[in-house]
């Protein structure tokens, strides 16, 4: 094979697609970005073919067939808020590692034993039929129930038992949707048979293959509620705590430096949202672009590519950091033309010091794209493990055990980050990703344009949503010291409680895209209800702890009475905004799933800084609500952006995102 030649990825049928890919930009100039690497890069990169994805292995077959198992992937997440993904459509083609490929071939026999289609898997004997059997079956069982006849006599759902190709003869098992569909045969009459006379892998692969394909053709898969939440609740979990291990970093700084005093609670969440607005949410927002071109890379088969393309984009993140250390070095005038005083100068102070965690950040996040391209999506949560409680230990360390006050905060958030990345490196190193690492390479000082037009888009993205809360934390610092502190609270808090709706949208995503990329749309309607009553029993859920406990939170944070006595009037509101945030996490999950994410992000601008931000200036300086009149602006916010989205989502064409993934699928 040509070294110099792209290999392309298997095709595959009906392919699901995980939340990266429904992010991913369009696949132009990641091809653009890949000819070149395999071009410059032929005399290394031949040899580091992935026999993964163009071998056929024993138990994999290179038959063309359905991928409906993905993990959820590809979310960037930070100091405030998780950011989306950049932007983009289900056009790709996901690249699957051996091991999800044998996941979706099980999610597979799975639907199809639950439709009746293949035999369950273990034989049960009768049971005598009880209320509390009846009462666990209607809750917790994933099969469809059986239909029955009509009055007219009209049959059931054809439920017929295939076997699997076998080597005697014996008796033949009527195919499902008549004779000769399902299976190939050989001279014999029987299916292909391996060496020994017995059926290979590989033919089985294949009538699994064809007895999903005629299955959904004749509409006979179908899903249940209990099966949809089950799914969802296993994409959640693991997210939702490595999404909070890694929000942890951050608060805990807030913990830590609250109990100084409230002009250093307010400084710190001032300086957090600049870090974010100017450094963090940007650096994010580029290395989506990974996301398309590591995957790209990984799928052409020369899996050092991978490597190459990391490289590639952290010198370029390293140099963006220059003006960054700029700003920050001088950002006490800029503060202060715009806040106090004294709240400009910690907050500065704090900019100075984490600054010399940045540059690990930015090889943080490429790092995640690099092993989450491999498949490798534990990799980043198993490193958290280790950093939070670290980063807990080193505020408690830095901040009162040896007693640095202020500065000890921003010293242990820097030195957390720095082990970030030495931590994924020893994961990479010694447990695995370290096959599509091909050493240094000139190589990565060439070919960055298609990599810069592949990141600004997804940077405006993420900035977007960001700015507006930086906005709103700098209109309280101009109300005063303890309304900063005070923000500084109610932030950390909604962002906190913010981390289980967004987990559960991104599981949603995941698993309506792939069930409309499996061509099954009613499954993936059910899916989408499903996910949209768990979004607002987790809103709910929010709602009744900050409304039960909004006496008590800010004792967590700080012990002045002026910023507990405003925390507390302003919680009712957060408290309402929390079921209104959790519907619209969703809501962008399910527009992401059906291919038509483009829509959140102009919904988003137009609530945000058309509606939100002059409601809440309005309510918040004219009518002199403070805190009050700017959260409640943000609510009617979230709330409009709720509405149009579920109205969008409850008239688009399902069956249209299902021919557009198919035909994009298709074409590769």
């Amino acid at each position: 094979m040509s070294s110099n030649q792209a290999i392309p990825p298997r095709k595959r049928s009906g392919a699901g697609l995980d939340f990266a890919s429904s992010f991913r930009s369009a696949s132009p100039l990641a091809q653009e970005a890949l000819a070149r690497d395999l071009a410059e890069c032929s005399d290394d990169a031949v040899d580091e073919v992935d026999d993964e994805a163009l071998s056929v292995s024993d138990d994999e077959d290179d038959t063309p067939g359905p991928t409906l198992y993905r993990r959820p992937s590809g979310v960037a997440f930070g100091a405030i808020r998780p950011a989306l993904a950049g932007p983009g459509g289900l056009g790709e083609d996901p690249i699957l590692t051996r091991a999800e490929r044998t996941r979706s071939r099980d999610e597979e026999r799975s639907l199809l034993r639950d439709n009746h289609i293949l035999p369950p898997k273990h034989d049960r004997p009768p049971q005598e039929p009880t209320l509390f059997r009846a009462l666990y079956t209607r809750l917790f069982s994933t099969k469809v129930p059986r239909r029955i006849p009509d009055e007219e006599g009209s049959a059931s759902p054809i439920q017929i038992v295939i076997a699997p190709p076998t080597p005697t003869v014996g008796t033949e098992t009527e195919p499902l949707l008549g004779e000769g569909r399902l299976r190939h045969r050989g001279a014999n009459g029987h299916g292909s048979i391996g060496n020994g006379g017995e059926p290979s892998a590989r033919d089985h692969a294949e009538h699994l293959n064809q007895q999903w394909e005629a299955a959904v053709a004749a509409g006979q898969i179908k899903t249940t509620w209990q099966r949809e939440a089950k799914t969802i609740a296993v994409y959640s979990r693991s997210l939702i705590v490595t999404f909070l291990l890694q929000y942890s970093l951050n608060v805990t700084s807030i913990f830590a430096v609250g109990r100084l005093g409230t002009l250093e609670l307010g400084a710190v969440s001032l300086a957090s949202m600049t870090a974010s607005i100017t450094c963090y949410a940007p650096i994010q927002g580029l290395a989506t672009s990974l996301d398309t071109l590591c995957a790209q890379a990984y799928g052409s088969g020369h899996k050092t590519l991978v490597g190459l393309q990391l490289q590639r984009m952290v010198y370029f993140l390293l140099l963006l950091l220059i003006p960054v250390a700029i700003i920050w070095l001088n950002a006490e005038p800029i503060l202060a033309s715009m806040i106090e005083a004294d709240s400009a100068k910690l907050a500065a102070q704090y900019l100075r010091v984490i600054l010399l965690g940045t540059p690990a950040y930015a090889m943080f996040e490429g790092g995640k794209r690099f092993v989450q391209a491999q498949g490798l999506f534990h990799a980043t949560t198993y490193v958290l493990l280790i950093a939070a409680p670290a980063n807990v230990l080193l505020n408690w360390l830095f901040v009162w055990k040896l007693g640095w006050g202020f500065v000890g905060a921003p010293l242990a958030v820097a030195t957390t980050q720095n082990m970030l990345p030495l931590l994924l490196l020893l994961y990479v190193w010694k447990v695995d990703g370290r096959q599509a690492w091909g050493g240094f390479k000139r190589a990565a000082l060439r070919n960055w344009g298609p990599m810069v037009r592949l990141a600004l888009p997804g940077m405006v993205m993420v900035v977007a949503e960001w700015f507006a809360f930086e906005i709103l934390t700098l209109a309280s610092g101009r109300i005063g010291v303890a309304h900063l502190a005070a923000q500084s609270v109610l932030v950390t808090v909604t962002s906190t409680t913010f981390q289980i709706p967004f987990p559960l949208s991104i599981a949603g995503s995941t698993r309506v895209a792939n069930l409309i990329g499996a061509k099954l749309v009613d499954a993936a309607k059910t899916s989408a209800r499903v996910t949209v009553v768990g979004g607002v029993l987790v809103g709910l859920f929010n709602v009744t702890l900050l409304s039960v406990f909004r006496n008590q939170i800010a004792l967590l944070f700080t012990q002045d009475p002026e910023v507990i006595k405003l925390v507390a009037q302003t919680l009712p509101v957060c408290a309402i905004m929390q079921l209104f945030d959790g519907m619209a996490a969703v809501s962008h999950g399910l527009l992401r799933g059906i291919g038509r994410q483009e829509i959140g992000g102009y919904v988003n601008l137009i609530a945000y800084y058309v509606v939100a931000l002059p409601i809440s200036f309005g309510l918040g300086f004219g009518l002199g609500w403070n805190l009050v009149g700017l959260w409640m602006g943000v609510t009617f916010g979230l709330l409009l952006v709720s509405l149009v989205e579920y109205w969008f989502i409850w008239y688009s064409d399902w069956d249209l995102a299902a021919r557009e993934a198919e035909n994009r699928n298709a074409s590769g």
